[in-house]
């Protein structure tokens, strides 16, 4: 009878817990607006690009053996008026750039945007010059855009042939709204019948939430989910509902997002970033590090007196090998990241040792995340 009670009290107990254990091995989940983890199917930015001639620099620019500098400012001359044999000029205070631009949505003629100036020449600076008229063109070949004006350089360039001082980055600068928008590349959503919402992270069980959400605000089933990622909304023209009111009724709603369980690694930089959500199984981490150094050193052997020898350069070389012991970090079952990040510094693992291990854990199986190296 004692051992039914308490076979009847640990199953109890067990029912108790077991939502409380569920609770706890779910990512965590946050609540984020619609339009912050959607954009708009068709609504996106364009990108510019040009080739332009940046004048005025105080013999920073192009070296004679940049032709095609030379031949830019003859041809801008020749347009002008001004006859001139390209192979005569001989300035260095021009620098032919490349001009790039992001084109936003709904961009208007008279609308002015941000350029980036880059030299493309062997100019040592752009500081001070003049960014000469410079049609932009987006991928089809057609002109959206002209930008003209001067240049703001985050650094600077000084000296002369071996002494010289260079801060940040003087070859690229930046027009603020130096480009004039002159053909109109909007999208017209008043002759859209139905409208596409993208997650910025395709997810299944978020379409599903977020086709939930506007099914509820909007009263009816307009809302599907296509697959993992775009979410469509038809009956815009039944329901008398046009897409700027229709954007600007369900942008604010609130969404469940989980983070996505992923690390992200980068082998050059020695980068590790690992979401919350990321989990690992049990594994023991075995972590040791060999060190091999040569060592060359210089001796001058000196002959004996009256030997008729030859004083004489001989090197030495040393190899020494030194490999520590290997180290044990030992991770249980559902083992948070905070805890592998304590066990390898514990270890005394760099950076890239960390990126070297993720890796092998992956292999392993033991790491339940997306493991991405960039």
């Amino acid at each position: 009878m004692r051992r039914f009670m308490r076979f009847l009290f640990a199953s109890a107990l067990l029912g108790a817990l077991m939502p409380w254990l569920a609770a706890m091995e779910q990512p965590p989940v946050r609540v984020a607006r619609l339009k912050d983890v959607t954009s708009v199917e068709g609504i996106r930015d364009n990108m510019l690009v040009g080739y332009g001639l940046v004048v005025g620099l105080g013999g920073t620019g192009d070296r004679q053996q940049t032709l095609f500098s030379t031949q830019t400012l003859a041809n801008y001359l020749q347009r002008m008026g001004v006859q001139i044999p390209a192979s005569t000029v001989r300035v260095n205070n021009i620098a032919a750039v490349f001009v790039t631009a992001t084109l936003p949505p709904f961009a208007r003629p008279g609308m002015k945007i941000d350029v980036t100036v880059s030299s493309i020449g062997d100019a040592r600076s752009l500081q001070g010059g003049i960014l000469l008229l410079t049609p932009l063109s987006a991928a089809d070949g057609q002109v959206y855009a002209v930008a003209q004006g001067p240049l703001t350089i985050g650094g600077y360039a000084a000296g002369l042939r071996g002494s010289t001082k260079v801060v940040n980055h003087p070859t690229v600068g930046r027009i603020p709204q130096g480009a004039l928008v002159e053909r109109d590349a909007a999208v017209d959503l008043g002759q859209m019948t139905a409208v596409s919402l993208l997650l910025r992270d395709p997810d299944f069980a978020a379409a599903r939430d977020v086709v939930q959400a506007i099914n509820k605000e909007l009263g009816r089933s307009a809302a599907r989910a296509v697959d993992s990622r775009r979410i469509e909304i038809t009956g815009l023209q039944a329901a008398g509902t046009d897409v700027p009111a229709l954007l600007a009724r369900i942008g604010d709603l609130p969404v469940r997002s989980v983070p996505a369980a992923k690390v992200v690694v980068n082998e050059r930089t020695g980068t590790v970033v690992m979401g919350g959500a990321v989990t690992l199984s049990a594994c023991a981490i075995l972590h040791g590090s060999l060190a091999i150094q040569i060592t060359t050193e210089l001796k001058v052997s000196q002959p004996e007196p009256l030997s008729k020898g030859q004083t004489t350069v001989v090197p030495e070389r040393g190899v020494q090998a030194q490999e520590s012991a290997a180290q044990v970090v030992q991770l249980k079952e559902g083992a948070t990241v905070e805890e592998l990040v304590r066990g390898l510094q514990t270890m005394g693992a760099s950076a890239r040792d960390i990126v070297a291990i993720l890796q092998a854990i992956k292999a392993a199986g033991a790491l339940q995340a997306e493991l991405e190296v960039l």
